[in-house]
């Protein structure tokens, strides 16, 4: 294991981290707010100082990076940035428990947006902020953010692909040029776009500045991060249809918008997925709206709310015009499928992916042919090309992890007494990164209620789910750190 290269990477990562809690501080400083601007300016110099320490032991580095440093490159940066960046939360005693503000932290950055917060409005303008760029800064990704700025040699072309790879979401990554450099700005060029166009549409309806960024934070990310109490049910409908249709629009896997951008038109219309994830939405609406006729007042008003509250729960925002908890079963259970289901691979959406649902269903479809007749040969396409075995084997690896993650996390927070639904949703809801469950961890509660041991527990299950399982789980194999 590579630990001083692991270093080097690490340390610029933590870098970017304290420059952008910079903003905060003036917004802390603007709204008189002296504790907090205290409590973000002392976590920036404790972050440059460990920079600095990382600098000067790893300045030495050896080249040589390999899938598996990588992997664990991604998982611990994850981690050390998240332990860092909740210190202003606990150091200016906002959330005066440590755990609470790591749970709201790594909540941010993993773009869940579960909440210890009862009361949201009661934080300062300055935290708020930084609460709610998280989101942002995690949505794409903060190493891949890392790849787009900094230099790359040839020679780093091999490590950046393998950090690519461990933190990007989906069953296949690939990039978009063959450099990876040139991958990482276009991604970063296409979502800071859709950011500043969303931000737009929202100061065109009269949205407060101040909110409208941390809203786009949000949806930009699929965070969910609310900065009201009552999430987004306050704004007006204009407010809340712009910020539904921009959450689909990043649950959509951003190598479409690059295939817009050089005009290959075509193959955005046959792209399986995509189709999939529309036919999702457009299903899930329907019938949600067929269930709910009568409890809302027309026929707009209640396309509206569920159209919002589809978009927000596949693609793992999580924001909320309602109370959903309140609906009807079959709709609730709807929105749980969705919630498993998730948005499109290589989008800022969590969840198990709409792209992994697809090569299932085609694997299945295959296995079943191939039981009627022996003999016959079948491959897996999408989109018209043969999908590699192994990917399928992947994907078929990553059905039972997932499955086999759910089921313990949920058995470890029964220990804690609650309901089975609050704690299949509260495990569903941090592990496929969406935020509000149902029962007692829904649209308008909180997860303060669970113990600290169970706030771990969901502590990984976000992590986990956004780094899709293996660069968290391989930190805890010995294998990971012997020798090559």
């Amino acid at each position: 294991m590579n630990y001083k290269m692991m270093g080097r990477i690490i340390a610029p990562l933590l870098a970017i981290e304290a420059f952008f809690m910079i903003p905060a501080v003036f917004i802390s400083l603007k709204y008189g707010e002296i504790v907090a601007a205290r409590a973000l300016f002392d976590t920036i110099l404790i972050i440059l100082s460990v920079v600095l320490g990382l600098y000067l032991l790893c300045k030495d580095a050896k080249k040589g990076f390999y899938a598996k440093e990588g992997l664990a490159t991604t998982g611990i940066a994850w981690i050390v940035m998240s332990v860092l960046g909740c210190l202003p939360f606990y150091m200016s005693r906002e959330i005066p428990l440590f755990i609470d503000a790591l749970f709201e932290m790594v909540s941010g950055f993993t773009t869940t947006g579960s909440s210890i917060l009862c009361d949201v409005e009661a934080m300062s303008k300055g935290l708020l902020y930084w609460r709610s760029f998280s989101h942002w800064l995690g949505g794409m990704g903060v190493l891949v953010f890392l790849m787009a700025i900094v230099p790359l040699t040839h020679k780093n072309e091999g490590y950046a692909v393998h950090i690519l790879k461990a933190e990007s979401p989906g069953p296949s990554v690939g990039k978009l040029v063959p450099r990876v450099k040139q991958s990482a700005l276009i991604l970063y060029g296409i979502y800071v776009g859709l950011t500043v166009i969303n931000l737009l549409f929202l100061l065109a309806g009269g949205m407060p500045l101040f909110d409208a960024i941390c809203c786009a934070y949000g949806t930009a990310g699929t965070g969910g991060f609310g900065i009201k109490n009552d999430s987004m049910a306050g704004y007006s409908r204009y407010i809340q249809n712009v910020t539904a249709i921009f959450m689909m629009l990043f649950g959509i896997n951003f190598t479409c918008y690059y295939l817009i951008l050089m005009k290959r038109f075509k193959e955005v219309f046959k792209d399986e997925e995509l189709r999939l994830y529309l036919f999702f939405i457009v299903a899930s609406t329907g019938l949600i709206a067929i269930n709910m006729y009568r409890q809302f007042d027309g026929f707009n008003e209640t396309v509206s709310h569920v159209f919002f509250q589809v978009s927000s729960i596949i693609t793992t925002t999580g924001y909320a015009t309602c109370d959903f908890d309140l609906w009807p079963t079959f709709s609730k259970t709807i929105l749980l499928f969705l919630m498993i289901s998730g948005a499109c691979a290589g989008s800022t959406g969590g969840g198990f992916k709409v792209s992994r649902i697809l090569l299932l269903k085609k694997s299945l479809r295959r296995n079943f042919k191939k039981n009627l007749n022996v003999n016959e040969v079948n491959k897996v396409k999408v989109n018209g090309s043969t999908v590699n075995e192994d990917v399928i084997d992947n994907v078929h690896g990553y059905l039972i992890a997932y499955v086999t993650i759910v089921i313990v996390s949920i058995l470890l927070l029964s220990m804690d007494n609650y309901p089975i639904e609050t704690n299949i949703s509260a495990v569903l809801a941090t592990f496929n990164n969406i935020g509000p469950g149902v029962g007692l961890v829904g649209p308008t509660c909180n997860f303060s209620l669970y113990s600290p041991f169970s706030k771990v527990v969901m502590i990984i299950d976000m992590l986990a789910g956004r780094l899709e399982i293996f660069p968290i789980f391989m930190l805890f194999h010995k294998k990971t750190w012997g020798r090559h």
